[in-house]
């Protein structure tokens, strides 16, 4: 599921709350980030190979997710998020009509930018998802590949690819601090580790099988997904 359309988390936290209800919740997305990271990193490695990647564009996108992330993280310490609860899940409202409604939206590969312009245009997104990414978090990777094919052309394989690249970068970041402050249970991530690698190999398979399209419609169902997670904490979950 995340190899292909992102959204991964969406399965991954939620499990590990369930199964460890009195751990602490860092050492929980800790773990989550442990395992995750093999399986955008494996996802990247297979769409590089068949894919064209603008390492170009990517690697100074990279840097700013992570400027962006530290940056977000920060803002988590001045500012309470909780307002942005009840607001996602109308932007991701946003996202799916935007997407639905433009059927030929992110079908074709057709670039609008090239050189430093594509460059500044990537960094400009991972710097504003980064952001998000260590502010509040879900919905992250769907958030790169709207962007990716609304502001820079892509088709929705290409941008699935260049996401998982950020994804990667923005994990290994994170699993860094957690890591750091012993917030890691690496006993579970070496197990599902090998899961997320294998589930990630089949996804990646399934979208440079079936390309753009097939990519679209696993985009729309994990933003419906998220829509429907992100108005239950925002408007329905107890406090």
């Amino acid at each position: 599921m995340d190899a292909v359309g992102g959204g991964g988390g969406l399965v991954l936290v939620p499990a590990l709350f369930g199964a460890f209800p009195g751990a602490a919740p860092a050492t929980l997305f800790g773990t989550n980030k442990g395992a995750s990271i093999w399986g955008t990193g494996w996802a990247t490695l297979q769409y590089a190979r068949h894919v064209q990647m603008p390492w170009s564009a990517l690697w100074p996108a990279a840097i700013s997710a992570l400027i962006g992330s530290a940056a977000g993280a920060w803002g988590v310490t001045v500012i309470d998020p909780a307002y942005f609860r009840k607001a996602l899940p109308m932007v991701l409202l946003g996202v799916l009509i935007y997407t639905v409604i433009r059927k030929n939206f992110g079908q074709t590969h057709a670039p609008r930018y090239e050189g430093r312009k594509q460059a500044a245009v990537a960094s400009g997104v991972g710097l504003i998802v980064g952001a998000y990414d260590g502010f509040f978090g879900p919905g992250t990777g769907s958030f790169l590949v709207f962007l990716f094919v609304r502001l820079l052309g892509f088709d929705f394989l290409h941008a699935s690819a260049s996401a998982k690249f950020l994804n990667t970068a923005t994990n290994a970041s994170a699993l860094v601090l957690f890591a750091f402050k012993g917030h890691v249970w690496w006993h579970l991530v070496a197990m599902m580790a090998l899961s997320n690698v294998i589930g990630s190999l089949v996804g990646t398979r399934l979208a440079l099988r079936h390309g753009a399209p097939f990519v679209r419609v696993v985009f729309v169902c994990v933003v419906l997904l998220l829509i429907v997670k992100t108005a239950w904490d925002g408007f329905f979950r107890p406090a």
